[in-house]
């Protein structure tokens, strides 16, 4: 018996706090903070300060439990500060709706001439340097409505639904240094909004289940991600989903015009996670999940993005592009694909260049596909160890394609191309793994013509 208990005592540290079930059921903010259940309540405190002071929130240092939405309406009232005073702020959202929420009157673009004269006392409202806790399902970190300029920064959000939402109209957002963390749907969510002007910068956006920065309608222009950490925000489980750690999504509103995503730059972020790590043998996580996804409408491609110097690793799909123009990918880092690296679907004018195709100590199929495109150019790439012998790059029912200046090596196959026309594949140095019997790399159908092959080496 005495054996027992010390060895039962020496396994507490490895044990879980809670049964599963017992998690699901548990805020976890009443994990974190025993004491919450005594807390007071002190929604209705801030927002008598939030009227006396004329929209400035002044948080003392603390842990401080609220129930209901902090708003803060801009009009007739001048701007918004939210910040503390004299150390570290923690609310608690302990009920629904987002903890802040800031409305705005402006209904114009970005343009001076659409200002109206009060609209430029609403101007740049703040919010820094708090932590927003959820402690209930249907809690929501920050919201903004018809704001300009807002300002986000140093800012946390966890364990809530949503942690940033903008809707309807917004111009001009700033977000920058905030951890959008563990939150049970989406991260940043641009919901259906009209919003032109968007910096999310130096920022961590991991674990949110729902997508980690989703943009779903609206009218959405400018906007640019740059410098960020963006992972796992996808099921951590076999849940399968079609989110990804960067969404941008109009195929819900097909007939709709005005509903498009154009002029967008996601720039110097690693973006990874989750699929599962491992050998060839493995348990997927979040199948169906990417590390970027473009999902456009034949009547409003998602149009003029660039995507560059990133690191992307571990999604189903690295990069999946549909019903898109003008894309341009370059200087990006593809790894450990689980299988594919790029597919690119219905789009024209997409232009894949200078980036690396490596899964690195993985073994991946690792596949660059394009199915039903035109005018696209696939040049000065890098690929090592793709395994997928039916073709390491896949174009089907495509037309008038370059793909030249690329090195394929250690990999299982070549390209293949089926039902296509007007192809060149030009100046490719070519090592593959198994090299075939006959030196052909280039699997070609009967449907498929005018194919150009020149310049080509296949290396022994």
């Amino acid at each position: 018996m005495r054996f027992l208990l010390c060895l039962s005592l020496a396994l507490l540290p490895f044990l879980p706090a809670l049964s599963p079930a017992a998690e699901e059921t548990t805020p976890r903010a009443t994990i974190q903070f025993p004491e919450l259940s005594a807390m007071p309540d002190r929604t209705e405190d801030f927002r008598k300060q939030i009227a006396e002071n004329g929209g400035t929130l002044l948080l003392e240092a603390g842990v401080h439990r609220i129930t209901g939405t902090l708003e803060f309406a801009l009009a007739g009232k001048g701007s918004a500060v939210i910040r503390p005073v004299g150390g570290r702020v923690t609310l608690i959202m302990d009920g629904p709706g987002p903890a802040i929420r800031i409305v705005g009157s402006h209904e114009g673009s970005a343009s001076p001439k659409s200002f109206q004269p009060a609209t430029w006392n609403e101007t740049m409202p703040l919010v820094e340097d708090i932590e927003i806790v959820g402690n209930h399902a249907e809690a929501d970190g920050i919201e903004l409505v018809r704001t300009v300029e807002p300002i986000l920064s140093k800012v946390s959000v966890r364990w809530c639904r949503t942690g940033i939402r903008l809707f309807e109209r917004n111009r001009n957002v700033t977000i920058s240094n905030v951890n959008l963390y563990e939150n049970s749907g989406i991260g940043l969510y641009l919901d259906d909004v009209n919003l032109h002007q968007i910096n999310v910068a130096n920022s961590h956006i991991s674990y949110n289940r729902g997508g980690g920065i989703v943009v779903r309608d609206g009218n959405v222009r400018n906007l640019h991600i740059t410098g960020c950490d963006i992972e796992a925000n996808m099921p951590g489980d076999d849940t399968a989903t079609t989110t990804a750690n960067i969404l941008l999504d109009v195929s819900g509103s097909p007939e709709d015009k005005s509903r498009s995503i154009a002029e967008v730059a996601i720039t110097g972020c690693t973006i990874q996670h989750s699929s599962n790590y491992s050998g060839r043998q493995f348990d997927k996580i979040a199948p169906g999940g990417a590390n970027i996804r473009f999902l456009g409408k034949e009547l409003r491609p998602i149009d003029s993005v660039t995507i560059s110097g990133n690191v992307l690793s571990d999604a189903e799909l690295n990069i999946d592009l549909h019903t898109c123009l003008d894309i341009t990918l370059t200087g990006n880092t593809f790894f450990a694909p689980n299988p594919d690296n790029l597919h690119v679907t219905n789009s024209k004018r997409v232009i894949v260049n200078g980036n690396t195709f490596n899964p690195r100590e993985f073994e991946r199929p690792g596949r660059i596909v394009f199915d039903s495109c035109q005018d696209c150019i696939f040049s000065n790439n890098t690929l090592r160890a793709l395994l997928a012998e039916d073709g390491a790059v896949h174009v089907k029912s495509s037309t008038r394609m370059s793909l030249t200046d690329n090195l394929l090596t250690e990999s299982s196959g070549g390209i293949r191309i089926e039902e296509s026309s007007d192809i060149v594949v030009k100046d490719w140095i070519v090592s593959l793994s198994t090299p075939p019997a006959d030196g052909a790399w280039i699997s070609k159908d009967e449907a498929s013509s005018g194919i150009v092959e020149t310049g080509n080496i296949i290396a022994k």
